[in-house]
C-alpha cells in the first residue's frame, strides 16, 4: 500500500555544526542523555501489559489476522510523520506484508513489501547464537572470566571479573564505544557521522574505545546496554573457531536459518533493493540527511546485519523452535535480567542478545535495532506462531524540549498502535484487557535514558 504524501524537496544539509543560540544549546544539551535510548537499538520494545503483571498466555491464531486493519494501521505510521515503512506480520500459516510512504524522499519512489534494510541491534540475536553454539559444543563456558578467552582484550581484574553470560546480558559494566567512534556527538555535531561514512572500524579498536569509557557498573551488578559487549562477543568467536565471526554467523546462524535476504555487508553498500535512511538526529541535521550508503564496520557483529521482515521472522520462528540451538541453550537464551525505566519499574527482560516483552495477549520475544537512518523491530510468541517486524527510514524524528527531554511523538503511538494490532490482533481498546493508549505501548526513549548508553 502507498498513502502520497509530499517529498521535501531534494536539497543540501545545513551545517551539522552551526553555533546554536543559548535556548537551542540548553535545549540540545540534553540530546547527550537520550542518545543513551536510541544508538544501535530504538529503545522501543512494545510493552502495554501494567509493569509487573503477570503476561497472558500466548495462543497462536487466537486472533486472525485483519488484514485491511493492518493495512491502515501502518498507513497511520507514515501519516504520523514516518516517511516510509514496510512491515511482515504473520499468524501460523497466515501472512501478511505491506508497506506505506516513500522509500526515497526526492523521488517519490515508494516504499515496497520486502526492501532490505540495516536491522541494527537486532544483530546481536544472531551474536548470541553463534556464542552459544560454542558453548553447546563446549569450546566456551558462559560462567567463565572473558579473560580465559581474551587476556589481552580485557585485562586484569576486570576481565577475571567479567564473564561471557554478563557480556551477552549487559550487565558487564563496560561502557560503550560510540561516543568515542563519534566524538563529534559529545559537543552536539554530526559532523563525524559524515567524516566516518567510509571509515572502517577494527573490532579491537571499538573494544578499546569501549574499555576506555567511563564504566556504567561493576560486573554483574546491573543491566546497562553496551555495543561493546557484542563486538568483544565476535572476537571470541573468532578466537575459540579461528574463523571471521561474520563468517561463522553466515554459515552457521543465517544459512542454518535458510535466511535468503540476510547478510554483513562488505561494502558500504546494500545488495538489494532498498529505501533510503533517513537520519535527522532531534532536528541537528535539517532536512534529515540519508546515510544508507555507511560503512558498517562502526557496528560490526553488535549491528551490522541486513536483513528484510520475512527473514528476521524466519529467523525468530526457527530460534524458538528450537531449531537453531539445542533446548539448554535456547533456555540460557530466555534467562533474562529486569531492565528498569526511569522510575524503577520493570520496562521488560533482557536475556543473551533477545529480550521479553508482556502484552495484553501474552509474552513476545524479540529485539529492536537503529542505525543511522534505519529503524526495525522485530517481535514473535515463544513458540513462533504469532510474529511481527517493522522497518523504517526516518530516525531520531523527536524533537527535544528545553530541558534536554524528548516531546511525544505521534510516529511513536501510530506505531506502538500498529504492534498492538499485528500482535494481538486490536487496537488499544479493541478487547477488554487491552486499554493502554498508543503512546503507552511503547517505553518512553526518555524513560530509559538514564539507564542506558549510547545505543548506536
Amino acid at each position: 500500500m502507498f498513502l502520497p504524501r509530499p517529498a521535501r524537496p531534494a536539497r543540501s544539509a545545513r551545517s551539522a555544526h552551526p553555533a546554536h543560540p543559548p535556548r537551542r544549546r540548553a535545549r540540545l544539551a540534553g540530546a547527550a542523555a537520550v542518545l543513551a535510548a536510541c544508538l544501535l537499538a530504538t529503545a522501543a520494545p512494545a510493552q502495554a501489559a501494567p509493569p509487573h503483571a503477570a503476561p497472558a498466555p500466548t495462543t497462536t491464531s487466537q486472533h486472525p489476522l485483519d488484514r485491511t486493519a493492518l493495512a491502515a494501521s501502518l498507513d497511520a505510521v507514515h501519516a504520523a510523520g514516518m516517511y516510509g515503512a514496510g512491515a511482515s506480520v504473520r499468524d501460523g500459516g497466515q501472512v501478511w506484508v505491506g508497506a506505506t510512504g516513500v522509500a526515497d524522499t526526492g523521488t517519490g519512489r515508494p516504499m515496497r513489501p520486502g526492501m532490505q534494510h540495516r536491522v541494527g541491534s537486532v544483530t546481536k540475536a544472531f551474536t548470541s547464537v553463534a556464542v552459544l553454539q560454542q558453548v553447546a559444543a563446549g569450546r566456551i563456558d558462559l560462567d567463565a572470566p572473558i579473560a580465559r578467552y581474551l587476556p589481552a582484550t580485557v585485562p586484569g581484574e576486570r576481565g577475571r571479573a567479567i564473564t561471557v553470560r554478563m557480556l551477552l546480558n549487559h550487565t558487564s559494566g563496560i561502557g560503550d564505544y560510540v561516543l568515542g567512534a563519534f566524538p563529534s556527538l559529545q559537543q552536539l555535531s554530526t559532523k563525524s557521522l559524515d567524516d566516518n561514512r567510509f571509515r572502517h572500524f577494527r573490532p579491537a579498536e571499538l573494544a578499546r574505545l569501549g574499555l576506555q569509557a567511563a564504566p556504567t557498573g561493576k560486573p554483574g551488578e546491573k543491566w546497562s546496554y553496551s555495543n561493546t559487549n557484542y563486538v568483544i562477543a565476535g572476537m571470541l568467536l573468532r578466537k575459540v573457531t579461528g574463523e571471521d565471526a561474520e563468517d561463522y554467523i553466515t554459515h552457521h546462524v543465517i544459512e542454518k536459518a535458510r535466511l535468503r535476504h540476510t547478510y554483513f555487508p562488505r561494502s558500504p553498500y546494500i545488495a538489494g533493493p532498498h529505501p533510503r535512511m533517513y537520519e535527522s538526529f532531534y532536528g541537528l541535521i535539517d532536512p534529515p540527511r540519508d546515510y544508507s550508503v555507511y560503512d558498517m564496520s562502526w557496528a560490526g557483529t553488535a549491528g551490522a546485519l541486513v536483513s528484510t521482515t520475512s527473514d528476521l521472522e524466519d529467523f525468530y520462528r526457527a530460534l524458538l523452535r528450537g531449531q537453531l540451538l539445542p533446548a539448554a541453550q535456547l533456555h540460557e537464551m530466555q534467562t533474562t535480567v529486569p531492565v528498569l525505566d526511569a522510575d524503577g519499574r520493570v520496562a521488560m527482560r533482557y536475556g543473551l542478545g533477545i529480550y521479553a516483552v508482556d502484552l495484553p495477549c501474552g509474552r513476545f520475544w524479540g529485539h529492536d535495532g537503529a542505525v543511522f537512518g534505519a529503524g526495525t523491530s522485530v517481535l514473535s510468541s515463544p513458540d513462533g506462531g504469532r510474529q511481527a517486524a517493522l522497518g523504517f527510514n526516518l530516525m531520531k524524528y523527536q524533537k527535544l524540549r528545553d530541558d534536554g527531554t524528548l516531546e511525544p511523538s505521534p510516529i511513536d503511538a501510530a506505531i506502538g498502535a500498529f504492534t498492538l494490532k499485528a500482535l494481538c490482533g486490536t487496537g488499544p481498546q479493541d478487547r477488554a484487557g487491552a486499554s493502554a493508549a498508543p503512546s503507552t505501548v511503547l517505553p518512553r526513549a526518555q524513560d530509559l535514558a538514564p539507564a542506558l548508553p549510547p545505543r548506536y
